[in-house]
């Protein structure tokens, strides 16, 4: 298939090597990336330890894990692990926001005041808000991400 891709090609490239100004046809045979200045961005994949040693955090992390570690070595929070709005109840007209870059994000509710429930799980989702089946506070989705980010999603 690849010679065949090759064969349909031979002449848009010759014609183009006869030209003296190179053809697009020809720059799209180009392999070659193109460089950005600049310094990369960190990866996400530690640089392990040495023969002999035990590696530290810092080495071995990787994902997700290396992400927050560096996010924490900068004094920033990679994560919002912050507490949701407990000093009132959300209602219909003035539900609790909660921030997302997703279109659905797992909510514990405790209650207002805080801990006067049980803790309940569920989800919020964008196109609808949700409601707390114990003390009935109202939560809904404060969407920050990109339209249809999550169409890889099953």
């Amino acid at each position: 298939m690849f010679n065949a891709a090759l064969r349909a090609v031979r002449p848009v490239v010759v014609r183009s090597a006869r030209r003296s100004t190179p053809s697009t046809a020809f720059r799209a045979l180009s392999t070659t990336a193109p460089r950005f200045s600049g310094p990369a961005p960190p990866s996400l994949f530690g640089e392990g330890a040495k023969p002999g040693e035990i590696p530290s955090d810092e080495q071995q992390a990787t994902g997700l894990e290396r992400f927050q570690l560096l996010g924490e070595m900068q004094g920033v929070d990679a994560f919002d692990l912050e507490a949701l709005d407990s000093s009132r109840v959300g209602t219909l007209e003035d539900p609790i926001k909660v921030f997302s870059l997703d279109t659905s994000r797992i909510v514990g509710c405790t209650g207002s005041p805080a801990e006067s429930h049980e803790l309940h799980w569920f989800t919020v989702k964008k196109e609808k808000n949700r409601r707390c089946p114990e003390c009935g506070s109202v939560y809904a989705l404060d969407f920050q991400g990109v339209e249809h980010h999550d169409a890889h999603h099953h």
